[in-house]
């Protein structure tokens, strides 16, 4: 998937742009749009968004959108997300052990 957006972006020359401030903060908006398709919702509601075809689109782009952003970011700043997010779950397991 990085190399899809990488090339996607080169093609625009769109690399000057993608700077780790500029996807941080693209990153930041787009999970805020995220969000915004669930404000207002109850629990109930928000369980069952992906059961009205125009709510489910909409969430599924803005996922797109939060995925993409992170991913040209961990490729501009050369990060193995599979390795961060094994470790960030190590830590965790440590945090957070699992009664029983």
């Amino acid at each position: 998937m990085q190399h899809l957006l990488a090339d996607f972006a080169d093609r625009r020359d769109w690399g000057r742009f993608h700077t780790p401030k500029n996807l941080a903060m693209a990153l930041a908006g787009e999970a805020g749009e995220l969000a915004a398709e669930f404000q207002w919702l109850d629990p109930e509601e928000s369980a069952r968004v992906m059961a009205d075809p125009a709510k489910a689109a909409a969430v599924r782009l803005e996922m797109a959108d939060v995925l993409s952003y992170l991913l040209r970011l961990a490729d501009v700043l050369d990060v193995d997300l599979e390795a961060a997010l094994r470790e960030k779950v190590a830590i965790n397991e440590t945090r957070f052990p699992a009664d029983g």
